[in-house]
C-alpha cells in the first residue's frame, strides 16, 4: 500500500517507519528542509520538501498512486485541506487527519475527512486498525482503547478457504468469538472452518491487529 504522510515531525516520522515495518510504501511531505534532510538520512523512502496542503506537493509525492493519506502537521487547517484535496481532487480511498484542537473534530468529519483523530497517542493504533487492515471493522473499544471487538470480513476467493480454527496460529492476545455465515451465527470450536464471505467476530489487542490480519491471510 502506498501512503502519503503529510508532516515529518515526530508523529509523521513514527508513522512512516511503522508503515515501512509492515511492508507498505510511505512517502513524506514536509516543509522544513532541515527536517527533510534528517528524515532522508534515517529512512529510505521518498521525501518531498513542500507544503502538503498544495496540489503541487501532493502531485510531486505521487498522490495518484496512493491508497491513503495521513496528515499529521501541527495545523488543523493544513490537515483538513490536505485531506480534502486527496479525497475530492485525487480520489484517495482513505484520509486521516490529526486534530490538534479537539473542538475541530466534528467539523473535520463534516467536511469530508474519513478519520479525524485528536489524540496523538492513538494514531499508531488507528494506523493498525484502519489503514493497514481495511478488512477489519472495529465494533467496540475496550480497556481504554487498548483492546477492541472487531468484525473481519472474509473476502470472496479467500485463499485459505475452509481452513479450520485449529490450523490457525492466532495471536495469544486474540480470540474468535463467533462466525456468521448466510445469516446464521456459529459459536466456533477448534474444528470450525472459515469460508469466503464469512464475518468473523474477534476480541484482540489493537497492537496485535496487524499480526491477526496476516495470520488469517487477509493481506
Amino acid at each position: 500500500m502506498t501512503v502519503i504522510v503529510v508532516g515529518g515531525g515526530k508523529v509523521g516520522f513514527y508513522l512512516a517507519r511503522t508503515l515501512m515495518e509492515h511492508g507498505h510504501r510511505p512517502r513524506i511531505i514536509e516543509e522544513s528542509k532541515e527536517t527533510c534532510a534528517r528524515i532522508a538520512n534515517e529512512l529510505d523512502i521518498p521525501i518531498i520538501c513542500g507544503d502538503g496542503s498544495t496540489i503541487e506537493a501532493l502531485e510531486n509525492a505521487g498522490i495518484e498512486e496512493a491508497e491513503a493519506l495521513i496528515s499529521v502537521t501541527g495545523k488543523d487547517e493544513n490537515n483538513l485541506i490536505a485531506c480534502q484535496l486527496a479525497k475530492k481532487r485525487f480520489h484517495v480511498k482513505r484520509t486521516v487527519a490529526r486534530v490538534n484542537n479537539p473542538k475541530n473534530m466534528s467539523v473535520m468529519k463534516q467536511l469530508g475527512v474519513d478519520i479525524p483523530i485528536s489524540s496523538t497517542d492513538n494514531i499508531a493504533r488507528l494506523l493498525e486498525r484502519e489503514v493497514d487492515t481495511s478488512a477489519i471493522k472495529q465494533i467496540m473499544s475496550l480497556n481504554r482503547g487498548e483492546t477492541s471487538i472487531s468484525e473481519l470480513e472474509i473476502p470472496q476467493n479467500y485463499k485459505r478457504d475452509g481452513i479450520r480454527l485449529s490450523e490457525l496460529r492466532m495471536p495469544q492476545e486474540s480470540i474468535i468469538v463467533s462466525i456468521t455465515r448466510d445469516g446464521a451465527m456459529i459459536i466456533p470450536r477448534g474444528n470450525a472452518q472459515i469460508f469466503s464471505g464469512d464475518k468473523v467476530l474477534v476480541v484482540c489487542q489493537n497492537k496485535m491487529i496487524h499480526d491477526l490480519s496476516r495470520m488469517l491471510g487477509l493481506e
